[in-house]
């Protein structure tokens, strides 16, 4: 299975900043709240995240989980 085939990627607004880089983001056309972590490439390269910050998270099929790969 491809990347690209088990991730899904939306945009969301940061809410909530929490300790050990999580966030709470809301997701674009939902009103649902989601618990993300920063991406790997986010954290090796020091891009801060903010509240209000417009983000692309990819979610995990399996849960509420994502991941922010993109700050917009």
């Amino acid at each position: 299975m491809k990347k690209t085939d088990k991730d899904t990627s939306v945009l969301g607004v940061v809410t909530e900043a929490l300790p050990n880089t999580l966030f709470r983001v809301i997701l674009e056309g939902q009103e649902t709240a989601i618990l993300a972590y920063l991406a790997g490439k986010m954290r090796m390269n020091r891009i801060r995240v903010l509240i209000g910050d417009r983000v692309m998270v990819e979610i995990d099929p399996y849960g509420g989980k994502g991941r922010i790969v993109k700050r917009l």
